[in-house]
């Protein structure tokens, strides 16, 4: 073993890797000694350590914690506080930019277009996100929704109050890590810096999203809500503004299109206006409601009622698979969580999930959802209108307004009888609080989502003893996975391929899947602006 002391060696930084029984791990004396041994250093020369990486391994019976640390022999290491945004001062000439929907690929779009000296003019059909949590009141009292101001719609997008999920496949850590630091410098918790599969909660978000807005304000850019874009103006197929239903107009020649996946106006003006959109695959199906503990059990190995320790947080899951060539496959799973109205338009049900910062419910929900293909939205319609996607959710939804009877109540099953092909006796308690109705989903569901999702359901308890349960419910139905449609982009320029000026942008483009992709993707639209108005971009090393 080496004796590195302060007195015998100058300061120095190591990074090193260990793990830990999850019982100990929040232990600071069992951290300390796992570094030095790690090390192989006495565990008086550890004058700091600091956690930058978490991770929770369930795979054995022994649940345990890997955990990266940075470790300082013979000084403290700085503390990690959030800072104000570095944006430059806006010249009286920075060219002003639209940008459409204040959900993250608009906020973060302002934010790099105010880094690179551009002037962000942002347009939100809903209100402020204090306003709009007041909006949500209705849904529950009178099952009546605000069609422009709900769990959709509003500042911060979608996510606000559903859920606060960061986790993201994207391989760019750079500007993944880009995303969560300015998420920390405007309010989120510091875990979410080092947790593997970070979350915020959906009620430590909306002031998060509320920071950054009025950073945007203070740097010189303008957010307009209740301000509902009906109309692109173009000139010789190009950008030259935009009309809003309040009567005010706005003039640009750049526009980033970050309206999101539920703003069907949207599509349907694209449409009527004949600017090319091209259908895309998405997914649909039900929600699908566990007691949290039965996940708890499996996922860390409980044995009979043994309850989850304090030191371990709510346990979640994933499942996928394909049958015939079409992806079945849990969709944003939320551990602790709470199903939610998610309706844009009062003719509708539509479900969706969210969590807490402590993720504390007794429930466990997740979307169970089935992949539709382009062809599949044509074999069954009418029409061959590139809407028939959106028409064939839109569908679903009456569908589940109709037999859910009142206000936002939802159809719903117990998993048992929806395999069984029968109307459940009565139903499971469930979190979704505008209440549930019995029915058959299948005879709702297209026949291909139901077959596909039954089999899907059968190999999944294989998998996920007792996952089969008839405490287990299904609620309909989850619709809103993701856009049926994109809006298409030239590879470089990002712009329309029809349509100079025009940035499609985020989920309602058909470029991003959750918060932090759609943040990239916005950063990513504004960078592309920067160079087309002839700007350099600033930290190029963050570009996503």
């Amino acid at each position: 073993m080496h004796d590195f002391t302060p007195s015998m060696t100058s300061s120095r930084i190591e990074q090193v890797t260990i793990r830990l029984p999850a019982s100990e791990a929040a232990q600071l004396q069992a951290q300390r000694s796992k570094i030095a041994k790690t090390l192989q250093i006495n565990e008086q020369s550890l004058t700091d350590w600091k956690l930058v990486k978490r991770s929770i391994d369930a795979r054995q019976r022994q649940v345990m914690v890997q955990m990266v640390f940075l470790v300082s022999l013979g000084a403290s290491l700085p503390k990690t506080t959030p800072s104000a945004p570095d944006f430059p001062i806006l010249k009286p000439s920075a060219p002003s930019i639209l940008i459409i929907g204040c959900g993250p690929a608009g906020l973060f779009a302002a934010h790099e277009c105010l880094r690179n000296g551009l002037r962000p003019i942002l347009l939100e059909r809903g209100k402020d996100v204090s306003a709009r949590r007041f909006d949500l009141a209705p849904i529950f009292k009178h099952g009546r929704i605000l069609e422009d101001s709900n769990y959709a719609f509003g500042e911060g997008g979608a996510g606000t109050f559903s859920d606060g999920k960061l986790y993201t496949r994207a391989t760019k850590r750079g500007p993944v890590a880009k995303v969560y630091q300015t998420l920390f410098e405007h309010g989120a918790p510091e875990e979410i810096l080092v947790d593997a599969h970070p979350h915020i909660g959906s009620n430590l978000l909306p002031n998060v999203v509320r920071n950054m807005r009025q950073s945007i304000q203070q740097a010189g850019g303008e957010v307009h809500f209740e301000t509902k874009v009906v109309d692109l103006l173009l000139k010789n197929q190009t950008i030259q503004g935009v009309v809003c239903s309040n009567g005010m107009s706005f003039e640009s020649r750049h526009l980033i299109l970050a309206t999101g996946h539920s703003a069907r106006d949207i599509y349907r003006l694209l449409n009527d206006k004949q600017i090319r959109q091209e259908a895309k695959p998405f997914a649909m199906g039900v929600r699908l409601e566990h007691p949290q503990p039965l996940v708890d059990r499996h996922q860390y190995h409980l044995k009979g009622d043994q309850p989850r320790p304090d030191y371990l947080p709510a346990a979640s899951y994933r499942l996928a698979t394909k049958i015939k060539n079409r992806g079945v496959h849990s969709f944003c799973m939320c551990p602790g969580g709470f199903i939610v109205p998610a309706a844009t338009e009062n003719h509708q049900v539509v479900v969706n999930g969210m969590s807490l910062s402590r993720r504390d419910s007794p429930f466990a929900n997740s979307g169970m959802v089935v992949t539709i293909e382009p062809e599949d939205m044509f074999k069954d319609s009418h029409s061959l209108s590139i809407l028939a996607g959106m028409h064939l959710q839109e569908s679903l939804e009456m569908a589940a307004k109709k037999h859910g009877g009142d206000g936002q109540k939802a159809p719903a099953q117990r998993v048992t009888d929806f395999l069984k092909a029968k109307i459940s006796t009565n139903l499971p308690s469930t979190s979704y609080r505008p209440g549930v109705e019995r029915a058959d989903l299948a005879e709702l569901l297209p026949d291909e989502i139901t077959w596909r999702l039954k089999r899907g359901l059968l190999g999944f308890e294989k998998q996920f003893r007792g996952y089969l349960t008839e405490e287990a419910l299904m609620v309909g139905f989850e619709t809103r996975t993701s856009s049926p449609l994109r809006i298409p982009r030239d590879p470089e320029s990002l712009q329309h391929p029809d349509v100079k000026g025009l940035y499609p942008c985020g989920e309602g483009a058909g470029f991003a899947g959750g918060i932090v992709s759609a943040a990239l993707d916005g950063m990513k639209c504004a960078q592309a602006v920067t160079l087309q108005v002839g700007l350099p971009i600033r930290n190029r090393d963050a570009e996503p």
